[in-house]
């Protein structure tokens, strides 16, 4: 007897979608599904994670292979949020004033390559458009119908000004993602504010919370805490959204704040909050804060993960120093007593700190009660170890100039798509003006050369 053993629907979905084709497909926007071509099956896929800057900017490995994205975004949020769409693998397009993105300015640079623009903008394509002209906005909406997200950070109404608001590009493409980021929102109150990081961090209490750890000398870090924030939300989003085009077949707006951001990510807001009677026995929102940097007999400084009082590590402490007679001391016999009696507690730790020969010491021993140390690092000195070799925690980028720019790579690593990273090489502005145009809409040279005869395109790319 013959059996013929029946596949189901989801069997025969997940059979089609190890093909190349059903995955690209899957991916393209509806206006580009006419023009798929096969893929070639035969293509190895299996390309290696720290693939460096002679790697294509897209392959289909990679998880956003097929997925466009314009960037009309400058300087941070918007450009880290999608340096990331490009490292995981989507076609990113950056759309440049004939200006320039401000941090092409910024140094050090090289040969007109800045590394702080490198390191936001590597792997991306650019176009450089004067959008307000009537003819740059033309350009702008016709790639506008071959995209499958766009991101800006103007001030909110900009874009509506331009003719290129979310409402009109929706209509003319459904399926895009519009991705708006600003300080405070496109709605409310405080929609026309300007807002930069630093601005934001002092309205959202980041600034405060900093100066309290100061015995309140106010100052602001060097670090831009509310944009690079702020690109991460804006990215989860953007998948999110993704994904849910997946199953409703439409794309949507997308409007995420700094100061939203800012209050999201900070995990004590909900102290602040919180109303009403604390338990005295607990520390309360762990106050890392209140975490001990110590400094060991060869001058080097360490963090140790964790705070003294509090119940069960202040035992992992006493234990590491060699003091478990503390438990009984009066001024430490709960975390009401240990909290009142924190300078007396955090000295004695000090002291026995200052009395161990040097870090690697000093981690073996608090390693082995519980305790995780981190070394007090120079920005950059991490890069230089044995793990951030291994890891393939920095990459070399060509500088365009014969030689390499040196920037982070991606901290994600997938099992299936091992090509993710930063790689590909950083463009100079409206370098690729002629390919995208000519690609995607079709535009002839003579059409370009007319173009950039009005200003309307521009470029600037050294001569070699």
């Amino acid at each position: 007897m013959l059996l013929i053993q029946r596949k189901t629907g989801a069997e025969r979905v997940s059979e089609c979608a190890h093909q190349p084709e059903f995955r690209l497909a899957h991916r393209l926007p509806y206006r580009e599904l006419a023009q798929l071509t096969p893929v070639n099956p035969s293509r190895n896929l299996n390309m290696r994670h720290d693939v460096g800057m002679n790697s294509p900017t897209t392959s289909t490995g990679r998880p956003l292979s097929g997925i466009r994205v314009l960037d009309l975004s400058r300087v941070l949020a918007g450009p880290h949020c999608t340096r990331m769409l490009a490292d995981l693998g989507a076609d990113v397009i950056k759309i440049e004033p004939p200006a320039g993105d401000l941090t092409r300015f910024a140094t050090p640079r090289r040969n007109g390559i800045s590394s702080y623009f490198v390191q936001q903008n590597v792997g991306k394509r650019n176009v450089s458009i004067d959008l307000a002209t009537p003819e740059g906005v033309e350009i702008m909406l016709g790639l506008v119908d071959h995209a499958d997200v766009l991101v800006e950070n103007y001030r909110p109404g900009v874009m509506d000004r331009l003719g290129l608001g979310p409402e009109t590009l929706r209509a003319r493409n459904p399926r895009l993602i519009f991705t708006s980021i600003s300080g405070y929102g496109q709605t409310g109150p405080w929609v026309h504010r300007r807002a930069y990081a630093p601005v934001v961090e002092a309205e959202t209490g980041i600034v405060a919370s900093q100066s309290n750890a100061r015995d309140g000398e106010l100052a602001k870090d060097p670090h831009s805490h509310a944009d690079v924030y702020t690109s991460l939300e804006a990215t989860v989003a953007i998948l999110a959204a993704l994904y849910q085009r997946d199953s409703s077949g439409a794309g949507q707006q997308l409007d995420v704040s700094m100061a939203e951001t800012m209050l999201y990510a900070n995990e004590h807001l909900h102290d602040v909050l919180w109303e009403g009677e604390d338990n005295p026995h607990w520390i309360r929102s762990f106050q890392p804060g209140d975490y001990l940097v110590l400094t060991v007999a060869n001058g080097e400084s360490l963090v140790v993960s964790g705070h003294p009082a509090e119940r069960g590590t202040f035992e992992f402490f006493i234990a590491a120093i060699g003091q478990p007679e503390l438990v009984d001391d009066p001024r430490f016999v709960d975390v009401a007593t240990r909290m009142a009696n924190y300078g007396d507690l955090s000295q004695i730790i000090r002291e026995f700190a200052a009395n161990v020969p040097d870090a690697d010491t000093f981690e073996k021993i608090f390693s082995q009660h519980q305790l995780a140390v981190g070394r007090v690092r120079q920005p950059g000195e991490l890069t230089e170890t044995e793990w951030a070799a291994e890891r393939g925690a920095v990459v070399e980028i060509d500088d365009r100039s014969g030689g390499t720019i040196r920037v982070p790579n991606v901290p994600w690593r997938f099992s299936d798509a091992p090509d993710v990273a930063v790689s590909g090489v950083p463009k100079f502005r409206g370098e690729d003006n002629r390919s995208v145009l000519g690609e995607l809409l079709g535009y002839e040279d003579d059409r370009l050369d007319q173009l950039e005869s009005a200003g309307i395109l521009s470029s600037r790319v050294p001569k070699q």
